[in-house]
């Protein structure tokens, strides 16, 4: 299996965890509010990690060589952490 394959196959991956995550959220509507508040938060850390996973098969296929796409990569994953962080601190009771 290629860098090519893997790659795009986490950015594919990712990316329908992060929708089927969306939908699930746009489809609960009679939940208790930590639960939907932790899916909200939860969906949201998919979304930075699909953006880190798209940036990764860029960064490896599209542009191998002229491109170093890594700080930007990293920043997407933390923003993502962080999203579900703060959903587990401050938001679970």
């Amino acid at each position: 299996m290629s860098a090519h394959d893997v790659a795009s196959w986490l950015a594919d991956t990712s990316i329908a965890v992060s929708l089927l995550a969306m939908a699930t959220l746009g489809a609960v509507h009679e939940t208790v509010d930590g639960l939907l508040s932790l899916l909200l938060w939860s969906a949201l850390c998919f979304v930075g990690l699909s953006v880190n996973n798209v940036l990764l098969f860029f960064d490896l296929v599209v542009f191998p060589t002229e491109l170093d796409l890594r700080p930007y990569r990293l920043l997407s994953a933390l923003a993502g952490l962080l999203f579900l962080l703060y959903g587990f601190i401050w938001e679970a009771e």
